[in-house]
This record gives structure tokens, C-alpha cells and sequence, in this order.
């Protein structure tokens, strides 16, 4: 069975076209599968990442959301990419920085051949809107697998937790696996983790009935 080390994280690069893109190969030159992170850009992405690569300040969190302009490439153990994807969405940002970046995320999204999965970050505390619900659509087009990561899932109760789960997978009307997810609770890694690794390797658990 495959399994992934999610240790030892090293950022690569930062990147705003295609022909920027890193090449990332395994210790086999192989390719390595990389993991999309979407969200919106205050949803936590940049936590999320650090504790789930258990790397303080590898990737860079900012006061300001919005303020992640480009794309970021990180590996992980040298095994496998993680790609973190501007996040979209806050007004304060100015107009025509915003328009960069729904061209920039889906010319990734269309034009990366080793993305092989997405994780769709969104706040629980928040319902999806239309702009939530186009960048679902658009990635169900493309027929990527996606995991729901429900974040800050520790400012809530567990009752508010279950109710705005139900709300958010009912507005979104999409069939993904979910997770919850709380950096500051330690809620979800592990869960997250064998989400990735099953959704990348589908045979390999299989073959495991």
C-alpha cells in the first residue's frame, strides 16, 4: 500500500503562468501527484497547511487576507506536491488584482497534468454563495476529485458544527468526501491525510477488501 510521510515539507517555488511551473520529480524521477489547496482568503489555508505538514511557518500566513497573489509549490517527503492556490473573494482586495486570479487558478487547474486532487477549503461558520458554488461547478467539470475541508471548525459548538455541516453539503449539492478540520484542536489531520492517500491511490485500498 502506498503510503505518504507528511513531514519534512520544503517550499519550491512561487509561480504566476504555466511556463513557470516546476517540474517536481520523486527520488525515481517520477512525477509527483500534487494536491491543490482552493479557498476562499480567509478561510485559513495557510494554517491548515503548516499543521498539516507540521511545519511552523513554512507556509507564510498574512494579517491581510488576500494577500496570497500567486501560486505556491511546496513538497512534501519528496513524495508528493502540494499546489496553494490564491484565495478568492475578499472585497478589500482591489478589482483588478481579483480578475488575475480567477484566470491564474483556472489556467492551473486546466493546464496541470500531475494535479490530481483538490482540497475545497471552506469556513463552517459560512454558507456557500454563488461565487462558492461556481468554483465547485467548474472543478465538477473538470472531473478532479475533491475533499470538502470544513475549517475553524474549533469557533463553533459541536451542535452548530453539525448543522451548518448539513447546510453547507446541501448548498454545495455536490457528492465529495469531507472533513472537518481545526488547527488549533488538532482536528482532522489524520482524517485528511488518509482522504489524500486513498483518493490517490483508489487501487491500493481496494485490493486491502
Amino acid at each position: 500500500m502506498t503510503s505518504y510521510i507528511f513531514k519534512h515539507a520544503k517550499f519550491i517555488k512561487t509561480a504566476l503562468k504555466p511556463v513557470h511551473y516546476p517540474v517536481l520529480r520523486n527520488v525515481k524521477e517520477q512525477i509527483m501527484p500534487e494536491v491543490a489547496v482552493v479557498g476562499r482568503s480567509n478561510v485559513g489555508k495557510s494554517t491548515l497547511l503548516n499543521h498539516l505538514f507540521q511545519s511552523k511557518g513554512l507556509v507564510k500566513t498574512s494579517a491581510s487576507p488576500g494577500k496570497t497573489q500567486a501560486i505556491n509549490f511546496f513538497t512534501l517527503n519528496d513524495q508528493l506536491a502540494f499546489v496553494d492556490l490564491p484565495g478568492y473573494g475578499y472585497a478589500k482586495v482591489p478589482l483588478d488584482t481579483r480578475k488575475d486570479w480567477a484566470p491564474m487558478i483556472e489556467q492551473y487547474l486546466t493546464t496541470r497534468e500531475p494535479l490530481q486532487l483538490i482540497l475545497f477549503l471552506f469556513d463552517i461558520r459560512r454558507i456557500p454563495n454563488e461565487e462558492d458554488l461556481e468554483l465547485l461547478e467548474w472543478i465538477a467539470h473538470h472531473g478532479k476529485p475533491v475533499v470538502l475541508v470544513l475549517t475553524k471548525v474549533d469557533k463553533v459548538t459541536v451542535n452548530v458544527r453539525n448543522t451548518n455541516t448539513q447546510k453547507i453539503l446541501n448548498a454545495l449539492n455536490y457528492e465529495m468526501p469531507f472533513t472537518h478540520y481545526s488547527a488549533t484542536e488538532n482536528v482532522g489531520r489524520q482524517e485528511l491525510i488518509k482522504k489524500i492517500t486513498h483518493l490517490l491511490h483508489p487501487m491500493d485500498q481496494h485490493g486491502r477488501h
